[in-house]
């Protein structure tokens, strides 16, 4: 039986998201890829709103708040208010800030391992990747479906 689209691609985010984890433990970083986007943003500038992080890191504002919330829990990230009051920002704790040095040496060798990843492969997967959400931010997987569902319903029985 042929694997459909979204089952290559849960594999595919099991082998990367599984080896990267292990190198954080190989690392002695008690630390999840999850919250990597998250790191980023901050790392760049502090404090920021939620929704400021989610867009910079890329990531949904549901997906930011979830990651945010363990974070939070594992005491690398502190909640404070803005200067008004008005709005809820994050920022890196003591504790997230010193693993900063650590996380930037294991994403430099993740990094490397992509390259290789890449030059293995027919096409770059970094490549791929960034035209497939282009595609699917110009004309989303849902509009698809439905185009190709109404070109199924209108076809004539042969």
């Amino acid at each position: 039986m042929k694997q459909g689209l979204g089952t290559k691609l849960r594999h595919l985010i099991e082998l990367l998201d599984g080896a990267v984890a292990a190198s954080y433990t190989e690392a002695g970083l008690s630390y999840r890829p999850r919250y990597t986007p998250v790191m980023r943003a901050l790392a760049v500038r502090e404090p920021r709103t939620i929704g400021d992080i989610a867009a910079s890191a890329g990531i949904t504002q549901p997906a930011a708040t979830q990651t945010l919330a363990l974070m939070l829990k594992e005491d690398l990230v502190i909640r404070m208010s803005s200067e008004d009051g008005r709005q809820k920002l994050i920022g890196l704790s003591e504790q997230g800030r010193a693993l900063l040095p650590q996380l930037q040496r294991c994403w430099a060798a993740t990094n490397a391992a992509a390259a290789t990843l890449d030059a293995d492969l027919a096409y770059p997967l970094s490549e791929v990747l960034t035209q497939a959400i282009a595609a699917l931010e110009a004309r989303p997987f849902g509009a698809r479906i439905h185009a190709a569902r109404e070109r199924t319903n209108h076809e004539e029985p042969s």
